[in-house]
């Protein structure tokens, strides 16, 4: 439904406030902890897979050692013995190291199918005002991508975490073991990893929060003029369209490269770091060697520690910023899930269940933006059964009624009535059963013609949906389809033509069993033999309906009870056609505009 300007649709986080790294972890954890048994099954599975692969080094020196060196004997049964040790518990190790694989993607599966659920649904709770003020790639990008990429770092990066944090926390354990001298002269290098990588860190956040942001700008802006197709091509804007593309599309490529860039110099540097430690311990691992404190085994296996300690940290590093871009998918995901819902029914609000449709707005005020008023002091009584005919220039405030008829906004000012009752008083669900709807952009979605047109009215059968047809005036267009009825409408209907998807959407509300019909701009798409066949319809099919017609054409609203004319958010003149063709007043200009 056309909107008048409330400022432009926002890209990225919408209009939630930015949060840290700590909160969105806490956020995650929530969908985690509900599947906390599942997780720590894998925790245990991770440990007992490292653990595995922690006791190969010491039986490597056990082996060495079963060398003795400079005599050239070798004790085989031994080395034989630790070898085949080593393959039993290496081949353990990676058995479960599959496991743990396996488990972890059951359980991302499942939270991002959650995730994506409550996103869904989030969406459904979301006020109409939210989805004018957001572009649709940019909301699309949070379901698929962002979530996609929380899946990504859940499945693998936490894993790689989880393995990471044993290993590095059981080979210290064996260094301290076997060696505390050399422990020590690591303990130069350790905390050089640490400070850098949480430097990093820290810098490569918002980096990702704006790649992510600069994506659903682009993929707004694709599916704007995807859709836009035949009107870029009508008006040749195709350079036009590509040179603001290639300005966007560039902006992303910038985010990306200044991400992707500043992560991709944390592991090399971190290795320089690792590096530098595995060569001060050869160094004084040798001297240790050569005053009889350290056996050659003893060395072999804390070399191997070393660098199954030195090697996770390597690994965190290169993921740190999978994790980065991962949390600010989150925070994105979780901005949206954090959005304003429409506000809660009130206390002791009723369904109405059925109404005659008697709809009153007195002294009614409101506006989109603080500073710019849209209706004021708007009156109106629309009886049962009557045709309320809504017309003015773009922007007095038609659609804007039908928004506040709906609750799709509130008022800040007056009161709306149905059949005698405040509408704040009935929930909104009952509220918005009684009204049917066309709108002037059709919507069809995959599915036969039959599902389209019954699709308010559950259970309805083909001779209700005929019958809606037939008045709608596209049976015979249905009759001459291949399948009838059964005929699939794909691509929102991009195999029948638009007046026909518009006679399709008409059906559909004919078929609705609701006391009240809006009709905005309805039969913009049709020609005017059609049209006049569809007011003849509705005439008898909306008997004793109350009915709305918004409308720019004025040849569509001659027979209606009741003509709104509105300028500037006021009714400026009311009374039927041909009232207000005597007074010569506004109508009467806007009349001869069209027809002169």
């Amino acid at each position: 439904m056309p909107q008048p300007a409330r400022g432009p649709k926002t890209f990225g986080a919408g209009g939630g406030h930015a949060k840290n790294a700590k909160y969105t972890l806490h956020r995650l954890g929530g969908y985690i902890w509900q599947y906390k048994y599942l997780f720590l099954l894998a925790i245990i599975v991770s440990l007992a897979s490292n653990l595995f692969a922690l006791v190969g080094p010491l039986l490597s020196g056990y082996a060495i050692d079963a060398l003795e060196l400079g005599k050239g004997r070798v004790d085989f049964p031994k080395v034989f013995h630790y070898a085949t040790l080593m393959i039993i518990f290496y081949i353990a190790s990676a058995l479960l190291s599959y496991t743990l694989s396996v488990l972890m993607m059951y359980i991302t599966q499942r939270i991002v199918g959650r995730m994506r659920k409550d996103v869904f649904d989030k969406l459904m709770r979301l006020p109409v005002s939210y989805f004018d003020k957001q572009l649709t790639g940019d909301i699309l990008s949070r379901m698929s991508y962002d979530i996609d990429t929380i899946n990504v770092s859940l499945s693998t990066d936490l894993v790689q975490i989880f393995s990471s944090i044993i290993t590095i926390v059981g080979s210290f354990v064996m260094m301290v073991v076997i060696s505390p001298y050399l422990v020590l002269v690591m303990l130069i290098t350790i905390p050089l990893s640490i400070l850098y990588t949480k430097h990093t860190a820290a810098k490569l956040r918002p980096l990702y929060v704006i790649r992510s942001q600069r994506l659903g700008e682009m993929n707004g802006y694709i599916e704007e003029m995807i859709t836009g197709q035949k009107t870029i091509r009508a008006y040749a804007r195709e350079k036009k369209i590509t040179k603001r593309f290639d300005t966007i599309n560039q902006a992303g490529a910038d985010a990306y490269y200044n991400a992707e860039y500043n992560a991709a110099v944390m592991g090399p540097t971190v290795t320089f770091i690792n590096n530098l430690s595995l060569t001060l311990v050869t160094v004084f691992g040798a001297g240790l060697y050569m005053g009889g404190i350290l056996t050659m085994g003893n060395i072999g296996s804390f070399v191997q520690y070393s660098r199954k300690f030195s090697g996770p940290i390597n690994e965190i590093a290169n993921i740190i910023g999978e994790l980065q871009s991962a949390l600010a998918a989150a925070e994105r995901v979780f901005t949206l899930l954090d959005e304003e819902e429409e506000t809660a029914d009130a206390p002791g609000a009723k369904d109405p269940g059925t109404i005659e449709g008697d709809v009153r707005l007195e002294d009614v005020d409101f506006r989109y933006l603080p500073e710019i008023p849209v209706i004021h002091d708007f009156s109106m009584h629309a009886k049962p059964g009557q045709v309320i005919a809504i017309v003015g220039p773009t922007g007095a405030g038609k659609t804007t009624i039908v928004n506040l008829l709906m609750r799709f906004y509130d008022i800040d000012s007056g009161r709306i009535e149905m059949d005698g009752t405040e509408i704040r008083e009935i929930t909104r669900s009952g509220l918005r059963r009684q009204f049917a709807m066309v709108l002037q952009d059709t919507w069809l979605f995959d599915g036969t013609i039959f599902e389209n047109i019954a699709y308010g009215r559950e259970g309805a059968t083909m001779e209700e949906v005929t019958a809606a047809a037939r008045a709608a005036h596209i049976h015979n267009f249905i009759r001459r389809l291949p399948d009838g009825y059964n005929t699939m409408i794909n691509g929102d209907g991009v195999n029948i033509s638009k007046g026909q998807k518009q006679l399709l959407t008409i059906a559909r509300a004919f078929l609705l069993n609701a006391r009240i019909l809006i009709l905005d701009e309805a039969t913009s798409n049709v020609d005017t033999r059609t049209e006049i066949q569809i007011q003849d319809a509705m005439q008898q099919l909306m008997k004793g309906k109350t009915c709305f017609v918004i409308a720019h054409r004025l040849s569509t609203i001659r027979n209606a009870d009741l003509i709104l004319v509105m300028r500037n958010g006021n009714v400026i003149e009311q009374g039927t056609h041909s009232e207000l063709i005597r007074q010569k007043g506004f109508y009467h200009q806007l009349y001869n505009s069209q027809f002169q």
